[in-house]
C-alpha cells in the first residue's frame, strides 16, 4: 500500500476511493471496501481517505472516543482488504474549514483523480458537515464520476453495526459479541514492563503491559490468547486496579500458560478475550490463590501450536 499524508498523489491512474475513519475496520467498513474494489475498472486503483486522528479530537478535544485500533493496525487492515493507496491525513483546521463543494471539486476530482467515490449512506462532510451523499451525486454525476452510498450493514437481529456499538459491547465485557461485529478478534497490544512482582510471589508470574491508549474492555479477568515468537499461548488477563492490594492505578497484566520467557521491553498482543469474572477483594491471599487456581481452569485446554 502507498500511504500519503496529504491530498497529493504521485500516481495518475484513476481512483475508486472509500471515505471514512474506519475505526476497527468492522463488517460495515468491510462492505464499503468491497464495494470500492468492485467499482475499479482495469487500470484503476483502490484507495481510502481516512484520518490520522479522530475528528472529535480536533472539534471537541477531550471528548474523542477510545479507539478500537491503533493507526498502524487500521492501515494494515485496510491494506489486507485490498486498498492500494491510503490518504492518511490529519483532521485539522484546514480539513475542518474546507467546504463540501471545495472538497469534492478540488480534492476528490482535481487532486486525487477519483472516478468512483464510496461512502456510507449517512456520510456527512465539509465545513459544519454541510455535505452529504446527495451533494456528492449532484456534483460528481455531470463529470462522469460515480458516487455510491452504501446502506448500513446490520447483524442477524437487524441492528446496525458501528464502532460505537462495538465499544459499548467491550465496555460490558461482551468480547465475543464484539468480535462477531468486527469480523475478527479485538486485540490489546502493549509493551511488557516491570510490575510489582506480586504475581510471581503468588505462583502466577504475569507480564505487565503498558497500553498507551485505545479501547480496553471492562475491568475483570479474561481468558485470552497471546502470540510470541510464532506460537500461541493461552493465558489469563487481568484488567483493573488490583483491589486485593488497594491498587490506585488501572493495570493490564497477563499470565501465560507454559510460558517461561523474560520479555521486558517487548511487544505482546492479546486476542480472543473471553470474560471469566469480575475483579474482587478476597478475605486473604490464600483465598485469592484458590480463586486463581479456579480461573486457570478457563485456559486448561491444550495450547495452540
Amino acid at each position: 500500500m502507498k500511504i500519503y499524508h496529504t491530498f497529493e498523489r504521485s500516481v495518475t491512474r484513476p481512483l475508486a476511493v472509500a471515505i471514512g475513519f474506519f475505526d476497527g475496520v468492522h463488517l460495515g467498513h468491510r462492505e464499503l471496501i468491497r464495494r470500492t474494489l468492485l467499482e475499479r475498472k482495469p487500470g484503476w486503483r483502490a484507495g481510502a481517505i481516512t484520518f490520522s486522528n479522530h475528528p472529535v479530537s480536533y472539534l471537541r478535544p477531550g471528548e474523542e472516543p477510545p479507539l478500537l485500533q491503533s493507526c498502524e493496525e487500521r492501515i494494515n487492515a485496510l491494506a489486507a482488504l485490498g486498498i492500494e493507496e491510503c490518504f492518511l491525513v490529519p483532521f485539522d483546521r484546514e480539513v475542518a474549514t474546507t467546504s463540501a463543494e471545495r472538497f469534492i471539486d478540488d480534492v476528490l476530482v482535481a487532486r486525487l483523480g477519483a472516478r468512483a467515490v464510496v461512502t456510507g449512506a449517512g456520510f456527512r462532510f465539509g465545513e459544519r458537515r454541510g455535505g452529504d451523499t446527495a451533494l456528492l451525486r449532484e456534483r460528481l454525476a455531470p463529470l462522469g464520476v460515480r458516487a455510491i452510498a452504501v446502506e448500513a450493514v446490520c447483524d442477524a437481529a437487524g441492528e446496525r453495526i458501528s464502532s460505537t456499538r462495538i465499544r459499548g459491547l467491550l465496555r460490558a465485557g461482551q468480547c465475543e459479541e464484539a468480535d462477531a461485529l468486527l469480523g475478527t478478534s479485538f486485540s490489546i497490544r502493549g509493551i511488557v514492563e516491570r510490575g510489582a512482582g506480586r504475581g510471581h510471589d503468588l505462583g502466577f508470574p504475569t507480564a505487565n503491559l503498558r497500553v498507551e491508549s485505545g479501547m480496553l474492555p471492562r475491568d475483570g479477568v479474561y481468558a485470552t490468547v497471546a502470540r510470541y515468537d510464532g506460537r500461541d499461548y493461552m493465558g489469563l488477563l487481568s484488567i483493573g486496579n488490583n483491589p486485593q492490594f488497594a491498587g490506585e492505578r488501572r493495570t493490564v497484566e497477563v499470565w501465560l500458560r507454559d510460558f517461561s520467557y523474560t520479555i521486558y521491553g517487548e511487544q505482546l498482543t492479546l486476542r480472543d478475550l473471553r470474560f471469566v469474572r469480575e475483579q474482587k477483594t478476597f478475605a486473604d491471599v490464600s483465598a485469592l490463590i484458590e480463586q486463581m487456581e479456579r480461573d486457570r481452569e478457563a485456559v486448561a485446554f491444550p495450547s495452540y501450536g
